[in-house]
């Protein structure tokens, strides 16, 4: 078995080497780049705006490390009087451990749907939310958010840009690497990679096994024409690990 994995850095290189490590073949290249969003800058008005007993929902490790990477800069801290609210476990571990506030999150999946389940969640008319996020993605839970009656904003603390990739090269590039396994962690990586490689290639991208984090990514993949499909645990890189080990 041969591995790419196409996760952005630095999670994307720590799995391969992880990998790597456990005696596999295993290759790194990023669909994706992260980088400073758009309205990072305005992150400390937006946050002004919230009283006591509002919500703040970070949405991805990178919206943790950029929003906290922001505030750090302007010599503010957290609010102590928010709840907040993470996307997944490793998301809120990643925030528990940069601000040592409490955040909920689900116990199971790492998915806005997950999210959207809690109990806590579920009569939140006339609050104020916040949702600290990047650019693109699902608009699922800012809609259900607001059907149920909150008032939400949005921040893009960082934005994800495509790395461009001449599509011949690289499918020549992986095929001949004897690359047998893809590891997607989102629909628009997903989405690239299935238009990335054309032609004559996409009948050996499709034979090959695809692991994702979620059901809703297995459910894209087999309307693309996937047929090999492993939904891990959860999208953080140990539940990746042992998908594929």
């Amino acid at each position: 078995m041969s591995i790419l994995i196409t996760r952005p850095s630095p999670a994307g290189e720590q799995l391969t080497q992880r990998l790597i490590d456990a005696g596999k073949h295993a290759f790194h290249a990023p669909l994706i780049e992260i980088a400073a969003g758009k309205e990072l800058s305005i992150l400390e008005n937006k946050l002004n705006k919230l009283s006591t007993g509002d919500y703040l929902f970070l949405l991805s490790k990178n919206a943790v490390w950029y929003a906290n990477w922001q505030l750090n800069q302007l010599q503010q801290s957290w609010p102590d009087t928010l709840f907040y609210y993470g996307i997944g476990q490793s998301t809120a571990e990643e925030f528990q451990q940069l601000t040592g506030h409490s955040i909920r999150y689900p116990e199971f999946g790492e998915t806005s749907e997950d999210l959207l389940a809690l109990s806590s969640l579920q009569q939140i008319e006339n609050k104020r939310v916040l949702l600290l996020r990047g650019n693109g993605g699902r608009e699922l839970l800012a809609t259900t958010l607001r059907q149920r009656g909150a008032i939400v904003d949005e921040c893009e603390c960082y934005q994800r840009l495509f790395i461009d990739y001449v599509s011949e090269e690289f499918a020549l590039k992986w095929k001949n690497a004897q690359v047998d396994t893809f590891v997607v962690t989102s629909g628009e990586m997903l989405q690239q990679l299935f238009y990335l490689v054309a032609g004559s290639e996409k009948a050996w991208l499709l034979d090959s096994h695809l692991v994702v984090v979620s059901k809703r990514l297995a459910t894209i993949a087999s309307t693309l024409g996937f047929k090999k499909i492993t939904v891990a645990e959860s999208a953080n890189n140990d539940a990746l690990f042992h998908a594929l080990i």
